[in-house]
Formats: structure tokens, C-alpha cells, sequence
């Protein structure tokens, strides 16, 4: 009768729960504490203090809640560095006011109460997103965080700011910006977003022209009226029109219709042809003549009023005939280019709309009432095209890319008005040649952060809110501005005593304000713009006193936070010139050594995420598990009042999620995605529970088999790819890497070889070394898992003090005493091919074992291997044959043997090895199987093999 061998076994015993994938909810806030809060003192207080890494985060808006986005971002900032960070929180911009109050009651509000307002909600949100950011596992120093409300945080930006003044990188000017009639304030490029689906009133209009047409060439006797055709996309700024351009270079007609004449440029004829004659006309060509020859016609808008002047046609280097007529309305206090045109002609600017993008009475001088009042975006283009009256052409709806507030979602205009400047024209090639000592990852973000630099020559720095930090500026009575840097001294001088509330909320005409210079000189008042929110942000790397090593934000900020953040410190370091060698480094020009983006959040579907397709996932619905279907209960223990469990994920899930994705592109998240994660989630923690179980204080002395050996070998080529990868900012290819470990070296082969000395011999191996290894691959993606597995790690460990938990190893430690290795790492790496070509041949053999129905575990057969007597898979093989049996999970292994006799069954794989064929043939086995190991090695049935004898003794019955 056979006997129960089980309770001779040394079966894995862990503590880890076994009725669950992970933590229990409630123990996710203990172990967070000890592997972030904790974990960030103890760092703080024993890393050493002259090798730092600093990674500068980039102050999120404190304006609402966070969602899967924000956490991709923090999260991939853990992962580079889980130690001391400067942490902060932009508390300064439009999202904050717009929040704190709406559009209609700022404008009954004092700026005091506003910014009272904005001030409450933003100290609120801030401490809701830090309480988010802790449960995503992420540590820093939340207690002494900064904020961009910060009064230090003020001075330091007020302190940049003036040292540009003191450069004469800051003026002022009456010039057209971005406009934002939603937001009632001046944008900056960054603050953009562009609709590719926006709809204009679009129109072709005609102006007559004043001046003798009969000087154009071939128009010499024609007696009719010559009109010039434009077409725009914006009728609205036809008040504002003040020229119109043309191309020297390129030809125009005068094209005849009816007994009037229209100039248009000669690669848009047949376009405008069809508007003035439809799709049958045929155009009758009076005369052509370049562009240069129109520039001595004059024109009238029949918006300037009955005593308006002519106005002139002007050479314009855009101008092209690829769209519209080949003539450009120019309107200088609506368009950049159309500015800059004008600027240099002295024609005058004008823009007869106000801060809310309403018409003013200037629009129309001859009859006010008609367009004062009306919004330009809703219904200003029709009011001005009902004034053209016959002068339109045609009018027709056309679709295009248009530049939008990218906080209201609302479209912008350009208007001119009097705002504040950076230069940036001239600390560009500076803050170019800055770049060129920065690492970008991904490479392609180096053009991209370039190209923004290169293409702008001016900041517009002032914003029309109350809330955020003040540009320094005293007005005179003529409105306008004294702005020195001794102005700015005193004034920082008075907030420094008052705080920056003070600006807005004491009486206008407080003299204290008012430096002694400038008393007795007529009445100061102080200005009431804000400085831009990019300015506040991009003076954050003022909080250090050294160059971050690593930026990381989204690939938005090419054009907001990288770019003020390098322009701001260019503009306040630079010495204007390059060092001697040509490099900028030496000053650390670059407020970063190293610049990381990261893409969008995507839904499954691959699309964007945003409120407006309600797409949008939160944090917590991956971590609570609501992403997933709901867990399945069993009958018995189910509650059919109770709505199923959700199979809460946890923080490691949603770093997991972050760690596995290329984040260098947009990244897919939704219940696919996850499914993976949570894979691989509950394989790492099977291994980590038989890891734990199965750890035994004698194995630190039992001898280690060549097994052992190249294990380790194994483990510690898959630490040195992991830290080479973590230190490449390359999380997905760690991830990958450590998942390919798992499954190939540990599972697949160690502990598939290790089981039987684990549980019926003497609990060797290197199991210690691996737990440690294995904890210190996960510890940056995964720490809360690696602090729960500490805590159920085994009774013997916890009682020796000399073991560090594996969140403070070094990861480069020895993870065993060299003492205890006798193989020559050199030549076992020779050996390891050789032996792993051989295990997936005799695998493979086994499998068609399986499939003819005479094999089930590996250890049911024996092998026998021919290879040629002078081939090195011969050799090799002969030097580990006494652990080829328990290497390959089998029964015996012979080498270079013929098969005896014909056995009952017999299946081959040939492989290469070397040059040399050679051949792994699965038998049936020699011997009986042994009932306590399983192996085929025991000398009769039902009787224990020689090696489980020696271990068991004679007491067991």
C-alpha cells in the first residue's frame, strides 16, 4: 500500500494571502505611507549630500481634479527619481479666476475679491491634488511644498523680472496680439489650441479705386469703374482696413464685367472668375501689368467714413495667387503680418473693437449705432457685409484651421492693443545655442522646442486679470508707463512689507507706492496687468541654485513651460555672447540637462481624451478597479443585495500601466490595456508568494549547483539591461525586459528546475539573491507590492537586522557572498547557449510527446542526446552531466548513447549547435517512479528513490 509522503515535503509557506491578486484597499494607505512618506525621510536623511539628482517638476495648474493624464505624468517623475524632488503647483493663470468666479460676476467683483476668490480655490485644490498625487504611491517632501502664490516664489519672479528690465529685454507696445474676448484678456501662443473645424463667414468684396486708372497699360480709354477684389475669411476687420496688399512681382488683370473692371491676380482668375460671372462666364482680359504698376492706384473703404482719405496699395512680400484674388485686405490692428507691413510704411494701426470683442463706435463713424454693440464673433462679420451693401461679391461658409482659448474652448481674435513685451529676438541664437547641451528624449523634441524658439521674436508678458502676480509698471497722466529698475525696487520693497494683494486692494493714489524720485512729478497710478501664467511658471527654476538634471512634462509644453522656462533664465544669465569654445554650458544656460516628454492620454478607441466626448478616466477608476468587469463570486458567499466587487487594482496598476506604455507617444488606456497589467500584477505576485514561502535560512550554506550559477548569471544580465533602460528614461523596455526574465530564465527554467531540490531535498538554491534582485527591479514601478512583499517576507529575516529593506539597497550591491560562487562567470557564459539550445530541444521533443498522448510531466521520460565526439555540445554537456537530469526536469539524460533495444515509444528534435547537427530523444523512462519526488529513478514500484531514503530516514510510515 502506498504511503502519504506530503507531510515529509518542504511545500512553500508564505504569508502572503492567497484568496486575493493584491492588497486589500485598506492596507494600500499603510503601505503607501512606508514606501513613499517614510521611504522619502529615510532618503533624505542617508543619501549623500554631494550626489544629488534633481528632477524640476513642473507645477500642474491647481484648478480642478486630477485624471489619467496627471497621473502619467507624476508617476513617470517617480519612476526616474523616487527621492528628494522640488515639488509645486501653479497657482497662478486664468484657469484659477475663471473657476473661482464666472464671466458675469468678475465683472461686477473688485480685483481684491477676486483674487481673494481665486486665491481660497487654489489652496483648496492644491491640497486635493496632493492627497491624489500620495495615493498614486508618489513621494516628496508635501509638507514643505511651494506654491507659485508663494510670496517667495513672487519676489523671486518679480527679482527676474526686473533684472530684463534692467537688460531692456521688457518694453511696451501698441501692437496686435492674441485676443481672447471669452477670457477678456491678451494671449500667448502657448495658450492656443487650434480648431481644425471652425466655420467662417468667408467673402469676396470689392473696393473702388480713386486714383485715374487710365496709367495702367491698356486701361488708357476704359470709362467704367475699377474695383479691387479681396476675399477674407474675417469681414469683421473690414473697419480696420487700412491698405491692401499686392506682389511686385507677381501679374494682375483688369478683367471687364459689364461696364465695370476688377483687378485680379493672374494665378487667381479663374477662381474669382466664377464669382464675378459665374461657371458659364468667360472673362474678357483688359489689360496685365505686375503688381508694381498697382502700387500707384489708391483706393476708399466705404467703412472710413464720407471724409475718409484714400488709401494705398502696398507691396506685400505673402502675398500669393493660391488663394483668394492674389489682393490682400490689410488690416494692421487685426493681423501680425499686416502690422509689421504697415508699420514700416506709417500707416496707422486701428482696432475699433473692446476687451470683450465688441464693436466700438469707431467701427462705422458715419452712422455708430450700426455695428457699436455688436460682438465681432457673433454676428460682426454679417452687420459689416449688410454695410458693403452692393460692394459683396459673394458670401459663403468656409471650413478651417482657427485658433481657440484653450481654457474657455472659445475662438480668439487678433487685436491691437498697448501690452508688455519680452524681446526674444535678441537672446534667440543664445537660447538656441543653449539647446545644443540638453539630451532630448524622445531625439524629435529638440526640433520641435528649436522651431518655437526660432519662430518667435517677442513674449507678449501682460495679461488683463487680477489674479497672479503684478507687472510692476506706474503710469503718469498721459498713461504713460515708468518702469525702471529702481522702480521695481522700491516697488517689490513695498510688497515685500504689504504682499501682493496690496497692489490691487490700496487706495489707487497711495503714495507709498510712489518712489522718492518720482514725487512732486504729477500723479503715478499703478497698472493693474498681470504678468502672463508662462512667465510665473517658467520662473520656477529660480526655487534651485543649480541646473535641473531632468524636465518632464507633455509634449504641450515645446511651447509653453520648456520654452519660458528657457527664455526666462537665458534672459536673466546670459552673458550676451557665447563663451570662448562656443558653448553655453559653463553657465548653465539651460534651466535642464535633460528634456522628457510624454504624449496624451487616448481611450480605447484610440481617441483623445476630453469632456467634450465624455471620454475622459480618472486615476482612481483604474486603481478601484471600475474599468474591469466586476469579480465573480461564488454562490455561496454571495449577497444578492450587494453590487458585485470591483476588482480593485491599486496603485501599482496604474504605475504598471505607465511603466508598460511607450510614453514618448500618445498611450492607450481602457480595459484591454489593463487586463495585461493585471497579468502581469498576479504574475509577479505568485512569484513573490512562492519566493517568500519557499526561502529557507539554510540555503545560505548549502553548495550551489551549476543551476544556481547560471541563474544568477541570468538574473544579473537582466538587472544590468533593467538599470541600463531605467537610466535611458526607457520604462516600457524595462518593463519588457523584466516580463521576458520572468518567463524565460525564472520560471520557465530556474524554478521549474529548482522545485525539486526546494521540496524534497535539502531547500537550496539562490532563491535570497533572486527575491532581492527581483524586488529591486519592481521597486521603481511596483514599490507598493515590493513593501508588501517585504512584510511577508520570512519570520528568519525579519529577524536579522543585517538585511536592508530593498527600498534602501543600492541596486548595484552584491546580492551574494562571492566566496560562496566556484564557476568561472567567463566560462559558464561560453557554456549557457549551449545549454539552453539543448533544454528547448528536449522541450520541444516533449511536447510531441504530449500530443502522441504518452507524456504528461517531463519527468515521465528519459533523454538521450547524440551529438558528434568532437563537437562542443558534447563537450559542454559532459562538464554539468551530473545535473543535466534535474537542468532539464527529467529522469535521466544520457549523452552520445545509442537508444537500447526499441523502445515502447520515442520522439526526436534535432538542432545546430556549433556547425554540428545534433539530436534530443525523449524515451520512455529507465526506472520506476519514486512517490514522494515523482521522479522515474526509484529501483521498484512504489519504493522511494535512493536520494528521498537518505532524507527521509525510517521514521516516516
Amino acid at each position: 500500500m502506498s504511503k502519504n509522503w506530503s507531510s515529509t515535503l518542504r511545500l512553500p509557506k508564505s504569508t502572503l494571502p492567497r484568496d486575493r491578486p493584491r492588497p486589500l484597499p485598506t492596507q494600500h494607505k499603510e503601505y503607501i505611507k512606508k514606501c513613499a512618506d517614510d521611504l522619502y525621510k529615510w532618503q533624505a536623511a542617508n543619501r549623500p549630500a554631494d550626489d544629488t539628482f534633481l528632477l524640476h517638476d513642473g507645477p500642474p495648474y491647481a484648478n480642478g481634479s486630477l485624471h489619467a493624464g496627471h497621473a502619467l505624468n507624476k508617476i513617470l517623475k517617480d519612476i526616474i527619481i523616487r527621492t528628494k524632488v522640488q515639488q509645486g503647483w501653479d497657482c497662478h493663470g486664468l484657469p484659477i479666476e475663471l473657476k473661482a468666479v464666472s464671466t458675469e460676476e468678475g465683472r461686477t467683483m473688485t480685483p481684491h475679491a477676486i483674487r481673494q476668490a481665486a486665491r481660497s480655490l487654489a489652496a483648496k485644490t492644491v491640497l486635493e491634488q496632493m492627497d491624489s498625487f500620495r495615493t498614486y504611491a508618489v513621494m516628496s517632501d508635501w509638507e514643505n511644498r511651494w506654491t507659485t502664490m508663494d510670496m517667495a516664489f513672487e519676489i523671486n519672479q518679480l527679482r527676474l523680472f526686473q533684472k530684463m528690465v534692467s537688460r531692456g529685454l521688457i518694453y511696451r507696445k501698441f501692437k496686435p496680439v492674441y485676443w481672447s474676448p471669452s477670457s477678456g484678456t491678451a494671449l500667448a501662443e502657448a495658450e492656443l489650441e487650434y480648431n481644425e473645424a471652425h466655420i467662417s463667414k468667408s467673402a469676396y468684396v470689392r473696393f473702388p479705386i480713386t486714383k485715374d486708372s487710365a496709367r495702367i497699360p491698356g486701361l488708357e480709354g476704359f470709362t467704367g469703374n475699377l474695383y479691387a477684389v479681396i476675399w477674407t475669411t474675417t469681414p469683421w476687420t473690414l473697419p480696420a482696413n487700412r491698405a491692401i496688399a499686392v506682389h511686385d512681382d507677381l501679374l494682375y488683370h483688369a478683367v471687364r464685367v459689364g461696364d465695370d473692371a476688377y483687378l485680379v491676380a493672374e494665378g487667381g482668375l479663374e477662381r474669382v472668375a466664377k464669382v464675378l460671372m459665374g461657371e458659364e462666364g468667360t472673362p474678357e482680359i483688359l489689360a496685365t501689368v505686375p503688381g508694381s504698376q498697382l502700387t500707384q492706384l489708391q483706393y476708399v473703404n466705404p467703412l472710413q467714413g464720407k471724409s475718409a482719405a484714400p488709401q494705398p496699395f502696398i507691396h506685400g512680400p505673402f502675398v500669393t495667387p493660391d488663394s483668394g484674388s492674389g489682393l490682400v485686405h490689410c488690416a494692421p490692428g487685426h493681423g501680425f503680418d499686416d502690422y509689421l507691413l504697415c508699420k514700416d510704411l506709417g500707416i496707422p494701426v486701428s482696432a475699433p473693437v473692446d476687451n470683450d470683442g465688441i464693436f466700438t463706435e469707431e467701427a462705422y463713424p458715419d452712422d455708430p449705432s450700426r455695428l457699436k454693440g455688436i460682438p465681432v464673433l457673433e454676428g460682426g462679420s454679417a452687420a459689416v457685409l449688410e454695410l458693403f451693401k452692393d460692394n459683396v461679391l459673394n458670401v459663403h461658409k468656409y471650413k478651417h484651421k482657427y485658433p481657440y482659448d484653450w481654457r474657455t474652448k472659445k475662438p480668439i481674435i487678433i487685436r491691437a492693443t498697448a501690452q508688455w513685451f519680452a524681446d526674444v529676438d535678441n537672446i534667440k541664437e543664445l537660447a538656441l545655442k543653449a539647446l545644443e547641451e540638453v539630451k532630448f528624449v524622445p531625439e524629435s523634441g529638440r526640433s520641435r522646442l528649436e522651431a518655437f524658439v526660432k519662430g518667435r521674436s517677442e513674449w507678449c508678458i501682460s495679461r488683463q486679470r487680477a489674479w497672479g502676480v503684478p507687472i510692476p509698471a506706474l503710469y503718469d497722466a498721459n498713461g504713460d508707463a515708468v518702469m525702471t529698475e529702481k522702480t521695481i525696487e522700491h516697488i517689490i520693497s513695498v510688497i515685500q512689507e504689504r504682499g501682493t494683494d496690496a497692489w490691487w486692494s490700496d487706495d489707487p493714489h497711495d503714495p507709498v507706492w510712489i518712489p522718492a524720485s518720482l514725487r512732486g512729478k504729477g500723479p503715478f497710478t499703478r497698472g493693474r496687468d498681470t504678468m502672463d501664467v508662462w512667465f510665473d511658471s517658467g520662473s520656477s527654476w529660480t526655487q534651485t541654485d543649480r541646473q535641473a538634471d531632468v524636465y518632464l512634462e507633455g509634449s504641450d509644453q515645446h511651447r509653453g513651460w520648456f520654452q519660458s522656462s528657457l527664455l526666462t533664465r537665458v534672459a536673466a544669465m546670459a552673458v550676451q555672447s557665447p563663451t570662448a569654445n562656443g558653448t553655453t554650458n559653463a553657465v548653465g544656460l539651460s534651466p535642464f540637462k535633460t528634456l522628457i516628454t510624454h504624449g496624451f492620454t487616448l481611450d480605447k478607441a484610440g481617441k483623445k481624451m476630453s469632456k467634450s466626448l465624455g471620454n475622459i478616466i480618472s486615476a482612481d477608476q483604474v486603481m478601484d478597479g471600475s474599468l474591469l468587469p466586476p469579480l465573480k463570486v461564488r454562490n455561496k458567499d454571495r449577497d444578492p443585495n450587494a453590487p458585485p466587487p470591483k476588482d480593485a487594482l491599486g496603485p501599482d496598476a496604474l504605475r504598471l500601466w505607465v511603466a508598460s506604455s511607450d510614453y514618448t507617444s500618445d498611450i492607450v488606456l481602457g480595459e484591454p490595456v489593463l487586463k495585461t497589467i493585471h497579468q502581469s500584477l498576479t504574475k509577479y505576485r505568485t512569484i513573490i508568494k512562492m519566493l517568500t514561502g519557499s526561502m529557507e535560512q539554510s540555503a545560505r550554506a548549502a553548495p550551489l549547483t551549476a543551476l544556481d550559477h547560471i541563474a544568477l548569471v541570468q538574473l544579473k544580465d537582466a538587472m544590468v539591461e533593467i538599470e541600463r533602460h531605467y537610466q535611458n528614461y526607457e520604462f516600457n523596455k524595462a518593463f519588457s525586459s523584466l516580463n521576458r526574465w520572468i518567463a524565460n530564465d525564472l520560471s520557465a527554467f530556474y524554478l521549474e528546475a529548482l522545485k525539486d531540490r526546494l521540496y524534497c531535498a535539502d531547500g537550496g538554491g539562490v532563491l535570497e539573491p533572486i527575491f532581492m534582485g527581483f524586488l529591486r527591479m519592481l521597486a521603481p514601478i511596483t514599490p507598493v507590492l515590493v513593501e508588501e512583499a517585504w512584510e511577508h517576507r520570512p519570520a528568519w529575516m525579519k529577524e536579522d537586522p543585517s538585511i536592508l529593506h530593498p527600498l534602501h539597497q543600492l541596486y548595484n550591491s552584491p546580492l551574494i557572498d562571492s566566496s560562496r560562487l566556484s564557476y568561472d562567470e567567463g566560462v559558464l557564459r561560453k557554456d549557457i547557449p549551449v545549454l539552453m539550445e539543448t533544454h528547448a530541444a528536449i522541450k520541444a521533443a516533449s511536447e510531441l510527446a504530449r500530443r502522441g498522448k504518452v507524456l504528461g510531466s517531463s519527468l515521465g521520460c528519459s533523454v538521450v542526446i547524440k551529438a558528434p565526439k568532437d563537437s562542443k555540445a558534447l563537450s559542454v554537456l559532459q562538464k554539468y552531466k551530473d545535473e543535466l537530469d534535474t537542468m532539464f526536469v527529467v529522469s535521466s539524460v544520457d549523452l552520445g548513447g545509442a537508444i537500447e533495444g526499441e523502445p515502447a515509444w520515442k520522439y526526436v528534435q534535432d538542432f545546430e549547435m556549433g556547425g554540428h547537427g545534433c539530436q534530443a530523444w525523449v524515451l520512455p523512462p529507465k526506472d520506476h517512479k519514486c512517490p514522494r519526488c515523482w521522479r522515474f529513478v526509484a529501483p521498484a514500484e512504489d519504493s522511494l528513490c535512493v536520494r528521498c531514503e537518505d532524507v527521509v530516514g525510517e521514521g516516516v510510515q
